[in-house]
């Protein structure tokens, strides 16, 4: 198979004088006028390289909203590019996530010299390379259907894990493997800032627990439980985790994340398909295990005049490890 080269980036949008916006950037070296974007990087996953590469290129702090398309095109050696693209609100909403993120320094001039905010209905004619205008349209469809502004609600399942037949334990306390997991937990909290996760909810099982206390440390947020995302409970009462799902998708508007075990992901991927659009459906997970150890099931939601909230796009993502 052809070696195929990931690249990300973000479609960086605010409102200005009642007009939508977006942010173009010039490399001298191309002279050319494009989104900000970069390869990824070893030990790194795509979202992560997108924020850093719109912080080293744009100086803005972003958390990364809908997917707006990946575009592809082959290179002068004959690999294939593929660059990842995100919607971005500027200004970012403040949260906890700014202090769980590493500052990145400024690409040098000689990378990018300008930065221009465009009307983004007019962006299409500034851009230099045709297929970086299919975000652009996918952007402006967003908006025009007022599902642009989002939030995130996130679904974990734990890092690996030691194996249950080598633990002499209770399920409760089963911990995290040394290694592996450990290494999992840290991506987990990069991928939790890149989306602006502000509150994390877990079980209070320990290999829960383990999964996103450090994103809870270096965020400087208090890890909330909730005993109905354990496996015990779930097999008692499982309408009590769907409860739980529902009230994170409506309440408030902030972004959430919920770790939990593999039972208890067909409850929560059920009641979220109930806040998704039929176009979406194919995105979930729909057997068994759900999601790979420390997979992130990243939801994007936006309000909705009669239901409420709906879930406007849907992505998953694992750590780089």
């Amino acid at each position: 198979m052809t070696d195929v080269v990931h690249a990300a980036g973000a479609l960086l949008w605010r409102e200005h004088g009642g007009k939508l916006q977006v942010l173009l950037v010039h490399r001298p070296s191309y002279d050319d006028w494009a989104w900000p974007k970069g390869k990824c990087k070893n030990g790194e996953s795509i979202p992560d390289a997108a924020v850093r590469e719109v912080e080293e290129e744009t100086g803005y702090r972003v958390t990364l909203g809908r997917p707006v398309g990946i575009v592809r095109y082959r290179l002068a050696d004959g690999r294939h590019k593929w660059s990842h693209y995100w919607a971005a609100k500027v200004p970012a909403e403040e949260g906890a996530w700014r202090k769980a993120r590493e500052k990145f320094k400024a690409a040098p001039k000689t990378e990018i010299d300008q930065i221009q905010w465009v009307n983004a209905r007019k962006a299409a004619k500034l851009l230099t390379y045709p297929h970086d205008r299919e975000p652009l349209f996918q952007l402006l469809d967003a908006y025009d259907d007022d599902r642009l502004d989002t939030r995130c609600v996130a679904v974990i399942r734990h890092a690996r894990a030691k194996k249950r037949s080598a633990h002499k334990g209770s399920e409760a306390d089963r911990p995290l493997t040394p290694k592996l997991g450990k290494v999992e937990s840290q991506g987990i909290a990069a991928l939790l800032s890149d989306f602006g996760v502000n509150t994390v909810i877990s079980s209070p099982w320990e290999r829960c627990v383990a999964s996103v206390a450090p994103y809870a440390k270096k965020a400087g947020i208090k890890l909330a439980t909730e005993d109905v995302l354990t496996e015990k409970a779930h097999e008692k009462n499982p309408q009590a985790a769907a409860d739980l799902m529902c009230r994170v998708l409506a309440e408030g508007h902030d972004s959430v994340a919920l770790c939990t075990h593999r039972p208890v992901l067909k409850t929560l991927v059920a009641e979220l398909l109930e806040h998704a659009p039929n176009r979406l459906s194919d995105e979930f997970p729909r057997q068994d295990p759900w999601l790979r150890f420390a997979e992130i099931l990243v939801l994007h939601v936006a309000p909705h005049r009669k239901r409420g909230v709906i879930i406007a796009d849907v992505e998953r993502h694992r750590p780089a490890t």
